[in-house]
């Protein structure tokens, strides 16, 4: 019995603290009750708090959508995480690709020239997914952990202090709203002082007035301590930042890890494709079949002398290095697409036949190229010369 008492009175007591701060606030709003304003420090911690949540929260979920494109496998595994269970492994888009252009390539045979290249290019692709995989987990680990971390975690914390201010707020304010109320009562009693009772009625505030008083001091004490922890806790985001800082930097380096690999992939098969006979190479004069990215010309060139496919080296430089100890020209077939990277370069495309001829003093790389009215240099690996 004793504790049903006891429960009832503090449900009591709850209920009380309740419904003055649900007065308090409502006053606020409709400007009949004054507002303790907090320190312009606190307001821009706070501030500063809020705008981490919000960036994080959407830099968290596009890195999510970056890494898992499809809507639907992301809510798989988010399902399974709630569910502590783990998700059931299956194939990524890349290693999809590869096992169909393998099975394709062993269906079409193996001895066959595009036999062959699909394979290749399914052991590639298949690489490459692996890489996927890799790129996936570590960022995970590395950069988005611990942004979840901080927005459940250490951001619940502080929303959750947060409200105990506004509480301690909402009932320091109430309390002052009394001891106005008290003071005004008091005043009015003072002035009607007329008989006895009037004399007990002035006591009477005069002891609601006290009581007000003290009730106003412990909620300012109640009010400055949870300000201070509060505080304490938003400075910690500067903390926060540094961490995630160095998360972003692991998942940059992850990020740099992934696109090395998948660079040095596609140049390794760029080599095996390019060991291919020429017959197997020029697809009836398309220019699909152009192996090498326009990028900067000299990313081109750094690579070209390594990667690109060429029909008997040894005649093909010969050819040039007559072309360039005489003073006459050549026509040349075009290899590959090329787009200028100056007004001093000359744009090509895949199977047009231009005339080249070589400048005293030019780069051993290079020769002047003509098509019609229009020329400028072009590299000599996009280049087949004719008889």
């Amino acid at each position: 019995m004793n504790i049903m008492d006891f429960n009832v009175k503090k449900f009591a007591a709850d209920a009380g603290t309740f419904l003055s701060r649900a007065v308090q606030f409502t006053e606020e709003k409709l400007g009949q009750a004054e507002k303790t304003e907090l320190d312009a420090h606190l307001e821009n911690l706070l501030s500063k708090a809020e705008c981490t949540k919000l960036w994080t929260e959407k830099i968290m979920k596009q890195t999510e959508v970056l890494l898992q494109p499809n809507p639907n496998a992301r809510i798989e595994e988010f399902v399974y995480e709630k569910l502590d269970r783990k998700a059931p492994s299956r194939m990524n888009n890349p290693e999809l690709l590869g096992q169909y252009m393998i099975d394709a390539g062993n269906e079409f045979g193996p001895g066959t020239a595009y036999g062959n290249a699909l394979i290749k290019c399914g052991e590639t692709q298949k690489r490459i997914g692996t890489a996927d995989r890799e790129l996936i987990q570590t960022s995970a680990i590395n950069f988005l952990t611990p942004l979840r971390n901080f927005i459940e975690g250490d951001y619940k914390t502080i929303t959750k202090e947060r409200k105990l201010l506004q509480n301690k707020r909402l009932d320091l304010d109430a309390a002052k709203t009394r001891l106005k109320k008290a003071k005004v009562a008091e005043a009015r009693a003072a002035q009607l002082n007329t008989s006895q009772p009037e004399e007990n009625n002035i006591m009477i505030w005069a002891e609601e007035v006290t009581k007000s008083e003290q009730e106003v001091r412990i909620t300012q004490s109640e009010f400055d301590r949870q300000a201070e922890i509060t505080r304490l806790l938003l400075e910690g985001i500067s903390s926060t930042h540094a961490h995630h800082l160095r998360c972003l930097t692991d998942f940059v380096e992850a990020q740099m890890t992934y696109y090395a690999q998948c660079y040095q992939y596609m140049l390794d098969l760029q080599k095996q494709l390019g060991s291919f006979p020429s017959t197997f190479r020029s697809n009836n004069n398309q220019s699909s079949s152009t192996p090498v990215p326009s990028v900067s010309a000299s990313s081109v060139l750094a690579s070209a002398s390594a990667s690109l496919p060429s029909v008997s080296n040894s005649v093909v430089t010969s050819g040039f290095s007559e072309l360039k100890a005489s003073s006459g020209s050549r026509k040349a077939r075009v290899l590959y697409d090329y787009d200028a990277a100056n007004s001093s370069e000359l744009s090509l495309l895949a199977d047009e036949v231009i005339t080249v001829y070589s400048v005293p003093g030019m780069d051993s790389d290079w020769l002047m190229g003509e098509r019609g009215n229009q020329k400028g240099k072009v590299p000599i690996t996009y280049l087949e010369l004719l008889n």
